[in-house]
This record gives C-alpha cells, sequence and structure tokens, in this order.
C-alpha cells in the first residue's frame, strides 16, 4: 500500500480558492488520471477515473473501494481508495509563491496514479469575492472578467504531481 497525495498548482491571476465545486471533499467530483502497473510498468492507455459517492466491493475482502481495475499487460489487479479529509483550496498566496496545494489523498495497491488531466467542475472566487462556478479546465486555462472587481480573471499554467506520502 502506497498513499499518493494529488498536488495541484496554477497561475491564477485575481482568483483565488481553485477547488472541484462542491468542495476538496466534493462526493460527485470525478478524478481523471492514468494508471501505472505496479508489477510491470505498464500505462494505462485511457485515464481512469475515481469519484468519492461511487465505490466498488473489493475482491475476497468486505471492504469497498473507489476502484478495482486489472493491468491489460500482465493482469494483475489493483485498487484505489480515496481518502477525503486532506485536501486545501489553491489560495492566490500559493499561486504567486509556485507552491502546491495538497487536493486528494490516494491510496493505491498494485498502481501508482500519474497525468492527472484538469477537466471540468471546479470553482474559484475573485479577490473581489465574486464566485466563479462550473469552470472547465479541460483547455488548460480559463479568463473571464469580474464585473464588480472590474479587472480580469484568469487560470494558467496548470499542473499537478502525485506525490508519496510516508
Amino acid at each position: 500500500m502506497v498513499n499518493y497525495m494529488l498536488m495541484i498548482t496554477a497561475e491564477l491571476e485575481n482568483l483565488t480558492n481553485l477547488q472541484p465545486q462542491g468542495g476538496c471533499d466534493d462526493p460527485d467530483f470525478t478524478y481523471y488520471f492514468k494508471v501505472k502497473c505496479g508489477n510491470c510498468g505498464e500505462l494505462s492507455q485511457k485515464d481512469t477515473t475515481v469519484t468519492l459517492s461511487e465505490t466498488v466491493p473489493l475482491p475476497k475482502s468486505k471492504g469497498t473501494t473507489h476502484l478495482v481495475q486489472k493491468c491489460k499487460f500482465c493482469d494483475r489487479e489493483g485498487t484505489v481508495l480515496m481518502v477525503p479529509g486532506r485536501g486545501r483550496p489553491l489560495t492566490q498566496e500559493m499561486s504567486e509563491s509556485g507552491r502546491f496545494t495538497p487536493l486528494m489523498l490516494l491510496d493505491c495497491r498494485g498502481f501508482e496514479p500519474v497525468e492527472f488531466s484538469f477537466r471540468a467542475g471546479w470553482k474559484a472566487e475573485s479577490i473581489e469575492g465574486t464566485k466563479f462556478d462550473d469552470i472547465d479546465l479541460s483547455g488548460e486555462e480559463f479568463a473571464e472578467y469580474d464585473e464588480k472587481g472590474e479587472c480580469p480573471v484568469m487560470i494558467s499554467n496548470l499542473c499537478a504531481k502525485f506525490d508519496v506520502m510516508k
């Protein structure tokens, strides 16, 4: 078992608190990433998806997890369990300093998560308090105008990584 923390950063212009639409522990937010087999090193061709609200039974066990998948190359089975309560929104201060913020902890067995893919379902707020909902980051940036604050707002240079947690 290895725990991986999904860490994100981006350049936020006149924005703060970038996070999934329902908060960092949003039960309906879907995480997209590829998985690398811990046995043979094969990388999944397509993105794997996990959502907090969707669980599946563990094979040969009474517990549940968020993903059970077999490696297409060596047929070894792996699981991914999401661990809520560890994520924080990306603030403008974190963004300006170039630091990453934790988003979701993944307990992985047999797989290593790689290549997180930003998609739809994010929210942020301007430094003047205007809320921006249902932000789609699949185009790797977001740009709007905050009429209340009379300034442009933008999310760009998205970056994600999975850090091993001890």
